[in-house]
């Protein structure tokens, strides 16, 4: 008995109709779970009451950029990595020198360069000097001699006779802060990737069923 095998055109057009549904499926799924991702990570955010701006941090960037492939990739990261890491790890944070971490009141306000205001930036833009008030129970302060504007911001007094002048808590000082875990991207990320695999299958024996 002899056998022949010849591959047809036809067989090597329908192999090239497979291989190109499975770069379509891939490339397809793959988007899909980055553009869930992003949409999952920034709500997360967001809910957590981080906010928009940081919400809108997360980007999300696709391979290959123009056609399919069956490598297709897709990658989902934050523009503010140390930010969201913080809130996603809820690291413990200490002072750099080993001293104290300066925690602003609200009578304190913030600072011009964004975010928190610092002991040194407050004095230098009140004109006024801070004072240290050692507590045994409960932290430490940092206080000054001043007044309380409409806004509920401390700042010199223009009374020559004192009037309305009171001692203002501007700060609290303790030793560490341990920052409250509020975000668990990890797991997210974990789920993205979980449903890939039914996704591609999916994309895949559409054309073929269709």
């Amino acid at each position: 008995m002899r056998l022949k095998l010849e591959i047809s055109s036809d067989l090597a057009a329908l192999m090239r109709a497979e291989i190109a549904a499975g770069e379509m499926a891939v490339t397809t799924a793959m988007r899909e779970a980055g553009v869930g991702l992003k949409s999952v990570w920034r709500g997360r955010i967001t809910g957590a009451g981080l906010g928009t701006r940081l919400g809108n941090s997360i980007r999300l960037a696709t391979y290959p950029k123009g056609g399919e492939s069956l490598n297709a990739a897709a990658l989902v990261w934050s523009n503010a990595p140390v930010i969201v890491g913080a809130h996603d790890a809820g690291p413990l944070i200490r002072s750099r020198d080993g001293f104290w971490l300066a925690i602003p009141t609200p009578a304190a306000g913030k600072s011009t360069r964004g975010g928190r205001i610092t002991p040194g930036e407050w004095e230098r833009r009140t004109g006024l000097r801070l004072r240290f008030v050692y507590r045994r129970r409960g932290p430490s302060l940092l206080v000054a001699e001043g007044r309380l504007n409409s806004k509920g911001r401390a700042v010199a007094s223009r009374a020559k006779t004192g009037r309305g002048l009171t001692t203002v808590p501007i700060f609290l000082l303790v030793p560490q802060v341990k920052l409250r875990k509020r975000l668990d991207l990890a797991r997210d990320a974990e789920r993205a990737i979980d449903g890939v695999p039914g996704r591609i299958v999916a994309g895949w024996a559409a054309p073929l069923s269709s």
